[in-house]
């Protein structure tokens, strides 16, 4: 089939950009950025930073190590992007002014906006809100010390911890052994949120947990399929990939509801002559699923596959189980159903299920528009189960991969914070600890709010991340966490969650270093399993009091524990963590060597280019997944009038593009057009039909609250959907809930939109 012959092109049918949407993503705007930053009175800190021997603090894609700050896995050079400028920027920012806690209350710091929280600058100093007061207090080591501990000995199953990504592999490998040395599960982690859904499928079905693509079998693609990920705000070193992957002859299909237009052409700054300005071409096909239907156009194109004789059955009958009820499910689906539940027509399916199965080497990745579903795990069986049908796994320049956020969030995972532990590991750590692990059913970071909610935990331990502001229902996320007794966050800037996630007796703040000023070496791992080694630093806050974080971590487990089950203030010394975790962790053995060695690794076990898979039969296992039944509430639900003129739409909630999780650097997303944080991105046609006009203020209604004054903003997005920015959004929605893994729909929220009369 010819793709032009069916009128089906790389820009996708609802692609009405407003007139502040550039025609590329990436470009000049780049430059521009660098050049203020750079050349500012910041400049030298920030190249120095730049410079240093340490992993990018911003995504999963992120440069540095011993190769150098801009140099990937592969060796590449000129691989930062704007966002690793942006983090840094924010790090070496001056301390928080000396007396500004004294002078601003509790209530005048809740008003402060994400923007405005990050942009006090670093903290630098530990400080205290005690019950009944109004501003946070200095407070000594020695007393948070007596807190902490007097707050980790109560009993094991309400005592948590939450994390993120930020952090080191040897921080997340000591967080999770304290927790279980003292019998507790609980160790709740920022990707409960977000990918939780393809280390749930992916387990299921291979065994493994995190992507099995390198970035070398990457460059080897002739295909690459990325579902619901806006890599060009989010990744945009996965965009030279991408680029690359075109100009050999290779086709990129993206499938997002939204035009996000980086994602049709970008304008890297890695390639100045051929792209930087002109913008290099990335989509060759772009399709629209309706917001929650990703299974059904997965379907589909199986469907197409086995339609067009493209099916590989020589392959499913070597390397899989299950298959025959696979294929056979997507036969038997009509196309009617598929095409009324994705919104998405059988010629472009169809056109997506030719380039798929005619190319020899197709990588599927994906993001949150898959994940964040309440059918998540079906998402990604159905995305697998397409690589499957097609021989797509187990080979070179093939595969599954999902795009991680967070720098280190996959380290996190592979550390054992997690509530779902790897047989191997539990049994390495049983020997550790000399005993069995609790078998109490740890809370993963919803079920950490709802037990919270219901007054079943006393204590919580934040390593990092924005627990209230990454929730969904603050209102909710806010009561919870109140309920608390105390709360300690570990942290190097103010966030939202330190002036509205507030404990009942005690919230405690402990300024910590970040990754490239630590006294020790650390390492992190990327999204694509490649192990970075950190070199030490220093910090630019010279009269500041911080603490590392394996320093604050070790001497608490050393209060708490003693030297059971180890001399935990001998591991403040990384080398003896390292050494730790080559002999529990699979795939880390390089660890022990790591520090002599210098030699940065690709984890073992985890790249297949051989279809032999670490399941009990060696082959992959297939699951039916069933089609989702899409339907939105009426306006009657939401508790309005009917004679009310409005809509309901698919709502999806997102990042802007100068934006790094909850952490907001810019109020506007001038790529989608997008002027503030207050607005909502909509398709023209939906908006008229409902007598709304573009930059009216509406009242954007969920299940759980409403948002006022919202700015209507006409983009290319399909008919039904809209957009609005994360974490703001969150007020207005209590979540349906991915029940096998806890991952809210964020993806898919029901709101109604209208005008106040």
């Amino acid at each position: 089939m010819d793709i032009n012959s069916q009128n089906i092109q790389p820009i996708p049918p609802f692609n009405e950009k407003n007139e502040e949407t550039p025609d590329i993503g990436g470009g000049l705007p780049v430059i521009e950025f660098w050049a203020e930053h750079t050349l500012s009175p910041e400049g030298p800190k920030l190249w120095k930073t730049l410079f240093h021997n340490s992993a990018c603090l911003s995504c999963s894609w992120g440069t540095g190590g011993q190769k150098g700050g801009f140099t990937n896995e592969e060796g590449e050079k000129l691989q930062r992007c704007m966002k690793s400028v942006e983090a840094i920027s924010a790090e070496i920012k001056p301390a928080v002014k000396t007396h500004y806690f004294e002078q601003h209350s509790i209530a005048e710091l809740q008003q402060l906006s994400s923007m405005e929280c990050d942009r006090l600058g670093r903290l630098s100093f530990p400080m205290i809100l005690r019950a009944g007061s109004s501003h946070y207090d200095r407070i000594s080591w020695e007393e948070v010390y007596q807190i902490a501990v007097a707050a980790f000995r109560k009993t094991p199953e309400r005592v948590a911890s939450y994390s993120s990504g930020r952090s080191s592999n040897e921080a997340a490998f000591l967080l999770q052994l304290m927790m279980r040395a003292m019998g507790s599960n609980n160790l709740a982690d920022c990707s409960d949120l977000c990918h939780a859904p393809s280390t749930t499928g992916l387990s299921e079905m291979f065994s493994t947990r995190t992507s099995i693509v390198s970035l070398e079998n990457l460059k080897q693609a002739d295909c690459v399929v990325l579902a619901g990920a806006n890599s060009a705000y989010n990744h945009p070193r996965f965009m030279n990939e991408l680029i690359k992957i075109r100009e050999k002859g290779g086709k990129i299909i993206i499938i997002n509801p939204v035009m996000e237009i980086g994602l049709v052409k970008f304008g890297s700054p890695a390639f100045p002559v051929k792209s930087l300005i002109p913008g290099s071409d990335i989509s060759s096909l772009y399709l629209q699923p309706i917001p929650g239907s990703d299974t059904a156009l997965f379907v589909g194109i199986q469907k197409s596959v086995i339609e067009q004789g493209l099916l590989d059955e020589k392959y499913l009958q070597a390397h899989t189980e299950g298959w025959e009820a696979v294929v056979q499910h997507a036969r038997e689906t009509e196309w009617e159903t598929i095409t009324q539940t994705c919104g998405v027509s059988q010629a472009e399916i169809e056109a997506a299920a030719k380039i798929i199965g005619s190319s020899k080497r197709v990588v599927f990745g994906w993001a949150m528009g898959i994940t964040q579903q309440q059918n998540g795990v079906d998402n990604v069986f159905s995305i697998a189960n397409t690589a499957l049908m097609t021989g797509n796994v187990g080979k070179t320049g093939a595969g599954l991969m999902p795009v991680r956020g967070h720098s280190n969030v996959q380290g996190f995972g592979s550390m054992g914070v997690t509530v779902k532990l790897k047989k191997e590991i539990q049994e390495a750590l049983e020997k550790l600890l000399d005993r069995p692990l609790s078998r109490v059913q740890g809370y993963e970071t919803r079920s950490l709010i709802e037990a919270a909610d219901a007054e079943k935990v006393d204590t919580l331990l934040c390593l990092g991340g924005n627990l209230y502001g990454a929730n969904p229902d603050s209102t909710q996320a806010k009561r919870a966490l109140g309920k608390i007794e105390t709360i300690i966050y570990l942290a190097t800037k103010p966030n939202l969650g330190h002036f509205n996630g507030l404990a009942k007796h005690n919230t405690i703040v402990i300024p910590v270093l970040n990754r490239f000023e630590n006294p020790h070496k650390t390492t992190v791992e990327s999204g694509n399993n490649f192990v970075r080694f950190n070199d030490e630093g220093e910090t630019h806050l010279k009269e500041a009091d911080l603490i590392p974080e394996v320093h604050f971590l070790t001497e608490l487990a050393s209060r708490i524990h003693g030297t059971y089950p180890v001399d935990w203030r001998q591991l403040q010394d990384t080398r003896y963590v390292r050494q730790l975790i080559a002999k529990t962790i699979p795939g880390f053995e390089k660890m022990a060597t790591i520090d002599d060695t210098k030699e940065e690794f690709t984890i073992g076990g985890r790249i297949f280019s051989e279809p032999n898979f670490p399941t009990d039969s060696g082959k992959a296992k297939m699951f039916v997944a069933p089609l989702p039944v899409l339907k939105l509430p009426e306006i009657k639900d939401f508790g309005e009038s009917e004679s009310v003129r409005g809509l309901v739409v698919a709502l999806m909630t997102g990042r802007s593009y100068s934006q790094h999780n909850t952490v907001v650097y810019k109020i506007d997303d001038k790529y989608r057009g997008m002027p503030h944080r207050n607005c909502i991105l909509m398709n023209r046609e939906d908006a008229e039909s409902a007598g709304l006009q573009e930059h009216q203020r509406v009242t954007v209604r969920g299940n759980a609250g409403k948002m006022e004054n919202v700015e209507v903003i006409y983009g290319a997005v399909r008919a039904g959907a809209a957009l609005m920015f994360y974490p703001e959004v969150n007020v207005i929605f209590h979540p349906e809930i991915e029940k096998r893994c806890g991952t809210p729909a964020y993806k898919r929220v029901p709101a109604f939109v209208y005008a106040e009369v």
